[in-house]
């Protein structure tokens, strides 16, 4: 189960972000209102993976999910700049969840 917790966890995370920018500096009352709610789902979600997840591996898989998971929305939703070196920087930030993944040890 604590590994379905930090991938929804994960989900929420992109989508707080996500909301955040849409709020516009939460200028926009109804985007920051999920801003808020998806970040203390996310906050949850994660606590609920961490107590059987090492800290390490789970925080930074969350963290590495989330910030390449908000890169591909801002490129995809946003259009915001998909540059090879933006790319290869997501390409590898993926590298190093894989191996945190592989290296857990339950």
């Amino acid at each position: 189960m604590a590994w379905l917790y930090l991938g929804i966890a994960s989900v929420f995370e992109v989508t707080w972000a996500f909301a955040m920018k849409q709020s516009q500096g939460f200028a926009r009352l109804g985007w920051g209102a999920i801003t808020i709610g998806t970040t203390i789902a996310s906050f949850g979600f994660l606590a609920l993976a961490m107590r059987s997840l090492p800290l390490g591996t789970a925080y930074t898989i969350w963290t590495g999910i989330g910030a390449v998971g908000t890169f591909a929305l801002g490129v995809i939703v946003l259009g915001e700049s998909a540059s090879a070196m933006r790319l290869a920087a997501a390409g590898l930030i993926v590298s190093g969840l894989v191996l945190m993944r592989l290296s857990a040890v339950e």
